[in-house]
């Protein structure tokens, strides 16, 4: 008999998340997904504008949806989970669970949707943590499923577009980055439109924008967190000595000892004295 940690994982290993990532992908095309989209764009832009550096690491479903062009940062890469025959440069092709970079190598991390459809979300805050210098910026976007898009998951009977992801709560994401040593900085819900694609007349959208974008209660459609990561980055150690590659200077006396430490040892020498005797 399985725990209920073990039913999760099989059931989620059985999911062909490869699939999903395309459909959701495709979903950004549809005129409720490129709203999504502008508004996560200036979602990270508030927060990341004035953000500089050396490198800044993207990990999501899709390379063709980026976020944060417009921060400065000399190098900016991509990841994506699927290969595909025209992948620019910058694209690096892996699994958000297994990055192919060092250790403290970037400066910034964005993780856009990539904890909702990973097989192993908190292997994915791990990641991104090890390849996150200290005192880095990471920034995570997640679907939150206290909300009407999450209401709308659970009624949903197909798993195409948003609605094959997990949404995770954002008090849990919050509670594996501290584990991880993170300090959350920032945290708060995002984008307050119906999840329908037909549109609604602009006066009751605003009402409805209105009545629940005050802030009180956090329901939106996303939630974005910042955090900075409270480890200092490894010192590289000193290499050490190999002994048999240590070369004997000539004389008589120690290496390191004064001369007239030497002529005062050979003098009461047959005194059975030394340069620190009586």
């Amino acid at each position: 008999m399985f725990g209920r940690g073990q039913t999760v994982m099989a059931s989620s290993e059985s999911v062909d998340f490869t699939l999903r990532h395309d459909s959701f992908e495709r979903w950004y095309q549809t005129p409720l997904g490129r709203a999504l989209l502008a508004d996560q764009r200036a979602c990270v832009d508030r927060h990341l504008g004035n953000l500089t550096g050396a490198r800044q690491l993207q990990v999501g479903v899709s390379h063709r949806v980026p976020l944060a062009s417009s921060t400065d940062f000399s190098q900016k890469i991509v990841t994506t989970p699927n290969w595909g025959p025209a992948i620019p440069d910058g694209v690096a092709v892996c699994d958000a669970d297994e990055l192919p970079f060092p250790g403290d190598s970037m400066d910034l991390v964005i993780l856009h949707h990539t904890a909702d459809f990973s097989p192993h979300p908190h292997q994915v805050l791990r990641e991104a943590s090890r390849v996150l210098r200290g005192e880095g910026t990471i920034l995570l976007i997640g679907f939150n499923p206290v909300s009407l898009w999450g209401l709308r998951r659970l009624l949903s009977r197909s798993g195409a577009g948003p609605w094959g992801g997990r949404f995770l709560m954002k008090s849990r994401m919050e509670d594996w980055l501290r584990l991880l040593d993170f300090s959350v900085e920032c945290s708060r819900s995002c984008f307050y439109r119906l999840p329908l694609q037909k549109p609604v007349p602009v006066q009751r959208r605003n009402i409805f924008e209105r009545v629940l974008g005050n802030g009180i209660l956090p329901v939106g459609a996303y939630y974005c967190i910042v955090a900075r990561k409270r480890v200092c980055s490894r010192i590289p150690r000193r290499p050490v000595w190999n002994k048999q590659k240590v070369i004997t200077l000539p004389g008589s006396g120690p290496v390191g000892a004064s001369r007239g430490c030497a002529s005062r040892s050979n003098i009461k020498s047959r005194q059975s004295g030394s340069c620190n005797g009586r």
